[in-house]
């Protein structure tokens, strides 16, 4: 499955012309995506020096900071989205994040890999550590401080009071699972929105 494929989905779930946080931002292609296709405008959050430069070569409004510092420079609902594509797993606090989140968006989307896909599930049950390509590490170099699971997220959301307005997977081929996505998708992805 692409990126393309994934920022495609993705923006369909923002509506034209809102304002956006994409929190850990990488080379700012969904940003740029999002400003060209939707109409949106707003910042990226990044902390490596190269994506930062590559947000700036795009034309994108992007700060640079560690984001387990929090995004106490924002007021309450600075922005209408708030995304987290794949920065959860490399996030040492992710409950205080989605805190964070849900307080300075309006609403939220997020994805990551989903542990619990099945092949990840049969490397596991034969004592290794899966490697695709939504987890394309090795147990010893990934840059992941954690994993996670469809299941799992949509618990921690719900804990933490936010309404899931919508979740679904993705699977390997690009196509939207809405049936046992916790079992049959590669990544996960939830749109959030405080009660």
């Amino acid at each position: 499955m692409s990126d393309r494929l994934i920022q495609h989905l993705i923006a369909q779930l923002v509506p034209p012309g809102s304002s956006v946080l994409d929190l850990g931002c990488g080379d700012g292609a969904l940003l740029e995506h999002l400003r060209r296709t939707r109409g949106c405008r707003g910042y990226g959050i990044e902390l490596d020096d190269a994506q930062v430069l590559a947000c700036l070569k795009r034309g994108l409004d992007v700060l640079q900071f560690n984001l387990e510092e929090g995004l106490s420079m924002f007021a309450d609902d600075s922005f209408d989205v708030v995304l987290q594509i794949d920065t959860l797993p490399h996030l040492r606090n992710a409950e205080t994040m989605l805190r964070e989140t849900a307080r300075v968006g309006r609403s939220a989307i997020v994805a990551f890999p989903n542990f619990a896909h099945w092949p990840n599930r049969l490397r596991v049950l034969a004592g290794r550590m899966p490697v695709t390509k939504r987890l394309p590490y090795q147990w010893y170099d990934t840059p992941n401080i954690r994993v996670g699971t469809f299941a799992d997220f949509e618990v921690l959301a719900r804990r933490l009071g936010l309404h899931v307005e919508d979740a679904f997977g993705i699977d390997d081929q690009g196509r939207v699972v809405r049936r046992w996505p916790n079992l049959l998708a590669s990544t996960a992805v939830f749109k959030l929105t405080q009660r």
